[in-house]
């Protein structure tokens, strides 16, 4: 048997043994926007240190655990905080909580993360819907031989943000009046932000926000055929459009100042997207 689907059933084991807790959309919270659990009805919370096997997040503000929860009528699980490439973990463990959430039963998934505004239009705050991503700087979740019983060797990623999905959010959005850009994400490794020649690079290959995670979590989601959509939260400014310089401290204060916005915005797009899949 693949050496990481072996992990990934055992993971799904350790899981299986303290819930049955079957969800139907999973959801990734970025940083700074972890406390949108608190507003769901919760079932049950899983500490990632309590399932064999699994990564733990080691970054200031992500909780690391999965939560069990209902958003109105639909059956959620939520990443408490992510783990990260720049963490030290292979990228088969980074991915890996992705693929545990589609075997407990999510049909969808939303990726939320806070991202640094490529786009000079963008201002702290705003809230981008993720239109497509660009991934050619973190190596590929699927390096490697192929985990057949999850897809296919060569998946297609011509629609990795399901545009019906995305088409939901953005009715949500104007229902409740909420500004809502869209642009394209790119994924770069991290730790350190980028350089501001590394932004204008990321601003001509088309990108509009800027972030260390996401794209490698929606590649596998695809890849197993889950259907994806996610926002960014515009928390700063990249790398040389403004003069101060990056902190991570004002990243998650500026996610927590639109935070309720946001809760209702993914709220109301979450049963949307249930109630269509």
């Amino acid at each position: 048997m693949n050496e990481n689907y072996e992990k990934l059933l055992k993971c799904y084991e350790s899981v299986k043994a303290r819930t049955n807790f079957k969800p139907a959309v999973a959801i990734v919270l970025g940083s700074g926007l972890g406390d949108y659990a608190k507003s769901a009805k919760i079932e049950s919370t899983l500490p990632y240190d309590e399932i064999s096997g699994f990564p733990v997040s080691t970054v200031s503000g992500h909780a690391g655990q999965f939560v069990f929860a209902y958003v109105g009528d639909v059956p959620v699980v939520m990443m408490q905080g992510r783990v990260h490439y720049y963490e030290g973990y292979e990228m088969s463990d980074v991915v890996l909580p992705i693929q545990l959430m589609h075997l407990m039963g999510a049909k969808a998934l939303f990726l939320t993360n806070a991202a640094g505004g490529v786009n000079e239009n963008f201002n702290v705050g705003d809230f981008m819907l993720i239109k497509d991503h660009i991934s050619s700087f973190i190596p590929s979740p699927l390096i490697g031989a192929n985990i057949e019983e999850l897809g296919a060797r060569f998946p297609d990623m011509s629609r990795v943000y399901d545009p019906k999905l995305n088409d939901l959010i953005s009715l949500k959005a104007s229902e409740l009046a909420i500004p809502l850009k869209a642009g394209v994400y790119i994924q770069f490794t991290g730790p350190a932000y980028e350089t501001p020649a590394e932004i204008k690079m990321s601003r001509l290959l088309g990108a509009d926000a800027v972030g260390m995670s996401t794209a490698c979590e929606a590649i596998v989601a695809r890849h197993m055929g889950m259907r994806v959509c996610g926002i960014s939260c515009i928390t700063n400014m990249a790398a040389g459009i403004l003069e101060q310089p990056l902190d991570h401290a004002e990243v998650k204060e500026a996610a927590d100042r639109v935070a309720p916005l946001f809760e209702q915005l993914v709220s109301e797009s979450i049963v949307a997207i249930y109630h269509n899949l």
